[in-house]
């Protein structure tokens, strides 16, 4: 059901006496299949509040993440976490939206700089499993109190309540942007060379292994970009053969493009030390890409099973991480746990949590059961 205002949204809720599968633009299908009733919040759109001065905006759940764009890039603002975007991949259509990309803390590139999406989430107001409408956080930095709550509905995919509206921090655009590329590098080197980068004084907004080679993104203004690059080059001396691309298309880190041709998709969270692990345990087949430093690895296989799965789940449990299955045929995604399995007292911790914001499980159930 497409609902138009909060005071809908909670009344909805309120009165639904079975599960109810949340969806802003219906980008992200990632999790079990649906079961249950449609809550459509893509209808609860708009920009309510916008300061340039103070940095801030405020805007509906279901406001388009390019409606945002569109007005920040007036003031030469822009969302600093650079949310990724998984409709090519998955073949999905529609808009994405805030309230989904705060939902799933959904971060690209410049989270190895400036942090993830809950980061610059400073206040939020959403509807919880009874129909109770609940405001966390603040409209402006000043005004903010409470972030913690803030914090926890950031990545909660929508288990804990339907997001109504969201405030977020956002930073100035930049003037220039380049890349340093590193031929030729397996995953080890490719990490060994990235965190000498991260390590430097040098403001690396972005360090990826893709198609090979070592991308380090620098931002910021052209003279002292120029003067950057030279230095890194220093720091990266034996590293390689080094050459710089104004035009690297970062999207294609972002949103894992050479693997969208892939049947099975999973996106692998550990320490960047443990990326090229990752990746030499992979069975023939498979490809990968590393982003943040080699702490977030991207895998794809055309093909996959149950227990190709698990394997992978459990040899990053190992490391001390977690993997997601974002795409996957529906059997597949039917028959395994889509998240990584919580260990004993995490999941303790979870299911409290649901039982006080979501008290009859009735919110996205496919994706807490995962």
């Amino acid at each position: 059901m497409m609902l138009k205002t909060e005071d809908d949204i909670a009344g909805y809720v309120a009165d639904a006496t079975g599960p109810l599968v949340v969806r802003g633009g219906g980008t992200r299908a990632v999790g079990r299949p649906s079961q249950g009733d449609l809550l459509d919040v893509s209808n609860l759109s708009g920009v309510t509040l916008y300061e340039p001065g103070a940095l801030t905006i405020v805007a509906k759940a279901g406001t388009p993440v390019s409606e945002i764009e569109k007005t920040l890039a007036v003031e030469n603002q822009r969302l600093a976490f650079e949310p990724y975007d998984l409709r090519e991949m998955l073949g999905t259509a529609g808009e994405t939206t805030i309230g989904g990309v705060i939902a799933t803390n959904a971060s690209g590139p410049r989270r190895i700089q400036g942090g993830a999406a809950r980061d610059f989430a400073l206040g939020v107001r959403f509807v919880d499993g009874a129909g109770n409408v609940i405001k966390n956080g603040g409209r402006v930095m000043k005004n903010v109190t409470g972030y913690d709550l803030v914090k926890l509905m950031a990545g909660s995919w929508g288990t804990l309540g339907v997001m109504t509206e969201v405030s977020l921090k956002v930073l100035p655009g930049v003037e220039d942007v380049t890349t340093l590329v590193i031929d030729g590098l397996d995953p080890a080197q490719a990490v060994g060379a990235m965190s000498r980068a991260l390590a430097s004084p040098y403001e690396v907004s972005g360090a990826a292994w893709i198609d090979g080679a070592v991308w380090l993104r620098l931002e910021g203004f052209t003279a002292s970009i120029a003067y950057r690059a030279d230095a890194l080059k220093t720091v990266l001396t034996g590293a390689g053969n080094i050459s710089l691309e104004p035009n690297a298309d970062w999207s294609r880190v972002r949103d894992a493009q050479p693997l969208h041709g892939a049947g099975t998709v999973w996106r692998v969270s550990v320490k960047p030390s443990d990326g090229p692990a990752v990746i030499a345990a992979l069975p023939e087949g498979c490809g990968s890409l590393m982003d943040w430093g080699g702490g977030l690895v991207w895998i794809g296989q055309t093909g996959a099973d149950a227990a190709a799965h698990a394997a992978l789940q459990a040899h990053v449990a190992s490391l001390g991480g977690h993997a997601t299955l974002i795409k996957g045929p529906e059997a597949l995604r039917a028959a395994v746990p889509v998240f990584q399995p919580e260990q004993a007292g995490v999941a303790a911790l979870s299911a409290a949590l649901r039982a006080r914001f979501d008290p009859r499980g009735i919110l996205n159930p496919g994706l807490m059961a995962a």
